[in-house]
């Protein structure tokens, strides 16, 4: 068949096995099985059944918690240390790496299963001069195979033939940001041809709308370019889980302190009080004080243990999951128009959305819909598209021009202006070249099911609408193949041939065809950014660009999008020799990219320029509004567009992120270094005069180890908000190393930044350098390919299922349909999810320090013996049973405000921003709260049975009775602080909380009961102390006096706080409070459809000034645009008795 040579090694990242040359030959599967080429079968899959469980426990015990408690069990198994029985720490660990394993055995059987899946699939192979079916996982390099209609791509082929004329395929290609490199060279009888994408299917396309077709198997399974290019995505974390690790290892640091300090009062009590012991506990041999410490210390590493959290990162994983399900459930978020539910993707971020502080959007797809309208144009100097009177006044158009004398015309194109069809039936010769151009220079497919009835498959909204455009005007693009394009030209088919396309991208922005029309003349057409082509057009269009640049910014006022539309006559003999060079650079295996972009700008210059076309893109519903909203939530929004200045601008006053009451905002837009640095520090200093000219920046120390060293650019104070719009070339300029700061300083000024003409890597630098010097926490928001660098630069990456496919979506950390869904994502999800996590966090530590610190006191009544104060089997079941379930609770249903009320106020969002609910400080004071619960739940049960007798006169006072009230007191201090914290109680928090109790009684005595103890006398010691000690009134006194001098100081703490300084949570949580109370008096008023009438009393609750009202409610439903939900807005007109005046209330109350 020839030979490939394929530098695919080198484009996909393979350094490590770069593939020079590959040789094959058609249906010869003996000499290709000679070269070792990697069959058609897929892995994905990490595990097998011999390899899950050490693959597995050794990717767990990577985990530092993991290794640590192994470590202990280890430390257990050595009597002269262990005064604790194995199973209190293996029986944990074994729990905590079984679910961890289980869930990992769940992704992975999903991995096979989809393995399995996709290499069972069958295709038509040519073997033996017939086609056979075989699996794909069969399928070999050189195996010449047969596609059909909507089929998957098997593997990555070179197309031989088709089903359509002259062989083209049409396929639907999955999104990845490097498919579309691919460079080699087929070479036949001694002629070279040039490879690229255009020659090859690559697998994972799906063939669409093409009957057949035949191709070669070039690269088989993990060869493949989707293969290749199927890497791990980077891992991104969560500013918790950086903080969860440095307080975990603070807290081996703090429990290596107390063991020393118990070791040291060890050594002390064995010198002093440890030989009146020996007569009846004589040491061992060769033991002394020293040694006796040593010892001491590795068995309070082990008594202490459950300092160390060993569940805290199952829990962890948990509570984002179930916070994960909330978003995927939620029918608010769901968009029915495109059938597009939210979706979580990554299950690790979910608290990172409630401490957002900059969002950068893309503006086209993102903020607007996407849905393209061809509305206006410029055509020679002259506008089209509006009406003017005498005045010189705009005068509204609602007549559609009627398109019947085109029978090929779009019947849902809508256009007003009669003059522009008037002027191109005319015959004018720049509208025809215009309408001309539109029609050939693209890469829309057409599809004719029915005579007459033409659709158009676009890669881009624009591109279909300006073909649209053309179309309706008379100039009907009808077929192509890859040397001809047909046009039917008022009512006249015209082939023409295709010399050259220039293609479109992000750096060119322009795209250019050659055509040679029937009379010869050859012809390139160019249509890009006006910036570009401007800069390309030949002198004698002056004045022309001039008016047409008029246009432009009226166009661009209007919020539209624009391209400029210019062209060239080539000569033959010109056309002839770049050609030959062209041709010479398409097969180059070296700097093809390079050589190709020096043809195209030698022959695209000394342009003529036609005019330009205005392209309409609406906002989508609610954009405005959650604009709004984030902005009170005081988050600054970024916009970050490839569209010109005056269009982003408009955009940015028509969904409020520019506003007329901003106090100014400042267009920077400089060609040189010098004076974009001159225009940013403008801005600055009328910001902020009194600004220091060199900024803030602290140096600080983070990460596991504090090797990390970061640098913070300081927030700098502004009186008033202000705006900020920055051109793409000055903002080239401004992230050059030397300007960067300048940049960041003025635009972190501002409520709103606004970048125009920016490419997609300039995206990805903006949030790369917010990240770096904010340290805060970012979202980019986006919908196509070209927003793809920008999401996975942020800490979160949000993709909108759009018009331009799924690139976007599936880059991202969550998706939805619509930019409206963001504000609910942030405000209520991402908020309660931080809270929540916060909560868990705090009351996690606090039980297990309360847990330890007990411990720690009890060591000074033992000798220092590492004899431990609680039961072993409560040891083991403490976190395992009896407090798991209602932290779980709390940290998954737990909800300060409802979603309503999280609306009604943004600036809930606030302390999520500014971290104030989890941090270091915090974490400090959980440790205090636990320091002096554990005080109250030593010593007073220590103090109230020291010397104590039962009703019986009987001795009540020995160990076991004392840590069966001690691990009491604390089981239900425990659970009383965690109802202190939870706002929000549903009925399985109840059962959670009421029936870990149960459990815990229920366990006690049957653990603690004869039989337990006649079954396993030496595991379970404590015979008759529950039935012995729970019936006397002063043990349940003693835990009702432990349990309120610990509850009551936090009770009376949080009251004293909130009436002197309290948060905006609980301001809006007592309004919420109120509210509800006079939403239920309401209620029956409320659920009548028409006027209605009742008696109730306000304030409620018999406060002072107590009135009785009659009231007349005037329901009226509305929508919220928002969220999708039905409210009722009552008005009701209330008469107090007695008196004639009126009053109006207004109740937002939620009806189903």
């Amino acid at each position: 068949m020839g030979t490939v040579t394929s530098y695919f090694g080198q484009l996909c990242g393979q350094e490590k096995k770069k593939e020079e040359e590959r040789l094959l030959r058609a249906n010869d599967r003996p000499f290709n099985f000679s070269y070792h080429y990697a069959n058609n079968a897929i892995k994905t899959s990490k595990y097998n059944i011999f390899t899950f469980l050490p693959l597995n426990l050794f990717e767990q015990f990577r985990r530092l918690a993991n290794a640590y408690f192994l470590f202990l069990f280890c430390l257990q198994l050595i009597p002269q240390i262990s005064s604790l029985s194995w199973f209190t720490t293996m029986v944990p660990l074994i729990l905590v790496l079984a679910i961890t394993a289980v869930k990992d055995a769940s992704d992975d059987i999903n991995r096979h299963n989809s393995d399995k899946q996709v290499n069972n699939r069958k295709v038509e192979v040519l073997l033996d001069g017939e086609l056979r079916n075989e699996k794909w996982m069969t399928v070999q390099v050189g195996d010449i195979i047969k596609l059909e209609n909507n089929q998957f791509v098997t593997a990555d082929l070179l197309l031989l033939s088709s089903s359509e004329p002259l062989n083209l395929v049409y396929v639907e290609t999955p999104p990845n940001n490097r498919l579309d490199k691919f460079k080699g060279a087929l070479t036949v009888n001694q002629n070279t041809f040039s490879l690229d994408n255009d020659k090859l299917l690559l697998r994972g396309c799906t063939l669409r709308n093409t009957e057949w077709c035949f191709g070669l198997v070039i690269f088989g399974g993990p060869d493949t370019k989707l293969m290749q290019n199927s890497g791990k995505t980077t891992f991104k974390r969560t500013s918790i889980d950086h903080l969860m690790n440095v307080l975990v290892l603070s807290i081996f640091g703090f429990l290596a302190s107390m063991c020393s300090a118990l070791a040291i009062g060890n050594a002390v009590w064995e010198v002093k009080d440890g030989s009146t012991f020996t007569v009846f506990l004589p040491r061992e041999k060769g033991a002394n004080a020293a040694l006796t410490s040593f010892l001491t210390f590795w068995s309070y590493v082990i008594v202490l243990n459950t300092v160390v959290p060993i569940s805290l990162y199952v829990s962890v994983e948990i509570i984002r999951l179930g916070n994960s399900f909330f978003i995927n459930w939620d029918r608010k978020m769901y968009y029915p128009k495109n059938d597009t539910p939210a979706q979580a993707r990554t299950t690790t971020l979910n608290e990172e959305l409630g401490q957002i502080k900059y969002i950068f959007s893309d503006k086209t797809g993102t903020l607007t819909q996407n849905i393209m309208a061809f509305n206006k144009c410029s055509i020679n100097g002259k506008a089209y598209g509006e009406l003017f009177d005498m005045s010189g006044h705009r005068v509204e158009i609602t007549e559609r021009v009627d398109f019947s004398w085109n029978q090929l015309a779009d019947p849902k194109f809508i256009f007003h202006d009669f003059s522009l069809v008037e002027t191109v039936r005319e015959g004018n010769q720049e509208a025809n070249a215009f309408f001309r151009l539109l029609a050939l220079c693209h890469t829309v497919m057409p599809e004719e099911k029915k005579e007459g009835e033409l659709f158009y498959q676009a890669q881009s909204p624009d591109e279909g609408a300006l073909v649209t455009a053309a179309r309706n005007f008379g100039f009907v693009f009808r077929s192509r193949t890859p040397e001809t394009i047909t046009v039917v030209e008022m009512g006249q088919h015209v082939t023409y041939e295709l010399l050259a396309v220039l293609d479109f991208n992000n750096v060119r922005k322009r795209m250019s065809v050659i055509v040679r029309g029937p009379d010869g003349k050859i012809t390139l057409y160019c249509k890009g950014a006006d910036t570009i082509l401007y800069e390309r057009l030949e002198s004698s269009c002056a004045k022309l660009m001039n008016i047409t640049t008029r246009h432009l910014n009226e166009y661009a006022g209007d919020g539209l999008r624009t391209l400029v539309l210019a062209y060239k006559d080539l000569d033959e003999r010109y056309m002839k020799e770049w050609k030959q060079r062209h041709h010479l650079a398409s097969i180059a295996m070296d700097g093809r990219e390079e050589q190709l972009d020096e043809l195209y700008e030698e022959i695209e210059k000394d342009l003529v320029l036609l005019g330009a076309t205005a392209v309409e893109d609406k906002l989508q519903d609610g954009v405005p509004q959650t604009i709004e909203q984030l902005a009170k939530a005081d988050i600054k929004i970024w916009v970050l567009t490839g569209d010109k200045q005056e269009t982003a601008e408009n955009i940015g006053y028509s969904c409020n992120m520019l506003r007329e009451e901003m106090k100014e905002i400042f267009v920077v837009a400089a060609n040189t270094a010098e004076g974009v640095k001159e225009e940013l520090r403008i801005a600055r200093r009328k910001m902020s005069p009194s600004a220091a000219e060199e900024p803030s920046v602290v140096t600080s120390r983070a990460g596991l180890f504090w090797m990390e060293k970061k640098e913070t650019v300081q927030d700098e104070t502004v009186e008033g908000d202000y705006g900020l719009i920055i051109n793409g070339h000055s903002l080239a300029y401004a992230l050059d190393k030397s300007l960067q700061m300048e940049l960041l300083r003025t635009a972190c000024m501002c409520q709103t930044v606004i970048c125009c003409r920016v490419t997609p890597l300039q995206k990805a630098q903006v949030v790369q350098l917010v990240k770096k010097y904010k340290q805060a926490i970012t979202l980019a928001i986006g919908d196509g390919a070209n927003d793809v660098s920008m999401i996975k630069a942020a800490h979160i990456g949000v993709g909108i299922s759009g018009q331009e496919g799924m690139q976007a979506v599936l880059s991202s950390d969550f998706s939805f349909g619509q930019f409206r869904y963001l504000q609910r994502l942030l405000l209520v999800h991402g908020r309660w999810s931080y809270l929540r996590m916060c909560k868990f966090l705090q009351y996690f530590f606090y039980k297990n320090f309360t847990f330890t610190f007990v411990h720690f006191w009890y060591a000074f009544f033992c000798g220092f013996s590492a004899q431990t104060v609680y039961d072993e089997w409560f040891i083991t079941l403490y976190n395992l049973v009896y407090t798991a379930l209602p932290v779980l609770g709390l940290s998954i249903f737990d909800q300060d405000v409802n979603d309503r009320w999280s609306f009604q106020y943004p600036q809930l969002y606030a302390p999520g921003q500014l971290n104030q609910y989890f941090n270091k400080k915090a974490f400090v004071r959980c440790m205090m709260h636990s320091c002096y619960s554990s005080i109250i739940l030593f010593f007073i049960p220590w103090a109230a049975m020291y010397d104590t007798v039962r009703d019986d006169g009987k001795d009540i006072a020995d160990y076991q009775s004392f840590a069966l009230l001690a691990q009491t007191c604390l089981i239900i201090v425990v659970s009383a602080q965690l109802c202190l914290d939870t706002h929000y109680w549903t009925a399985v928090n109840q059962f959670f909380v009421w029936g870990s109790l149960a459990a815990y009684f229920a366990v006690t005595f049957t653990m603690y009961s004869n039989g337990m103890f006649l079954i396993f006398t030496s595991i379970f010691p404590f015979i008759g102390t529950a039935r012995n000690s729970l019936n006397q009134p002063n043990v349940w006194l003693t835990i009702l006096l432990a349990s309120l001098l610990c509850i009551l100081p936090v009770v009376a703490f949080r009251f004293i706080v909130i009436q002197l300084r309290p948060t905006i949570n609980d301001k809006v949580r007592e309004n919420m409070r109120k509210n509800q109370s006079i939403d239920w008096a309401f209620l029956n008023c409320c659920r009548s459809p028409a006027h209605n009438q009742g008696f109730f009393k306000f304030p409620p609750s018999g406060r002072s000034a107590e009135r009785s009202f009659l009231l007349t409610c005037h329901p009226v439903r509305q929508e919220d645009t928002h969220s999708n939900e039905k409210y009722m807005h009552v008005h009701a007109h209330a008469e107090t008795d007695g008196n004639t005046h009126t009053v109006c209330l207004y109740i937002h109350t939620h009806i189903a």
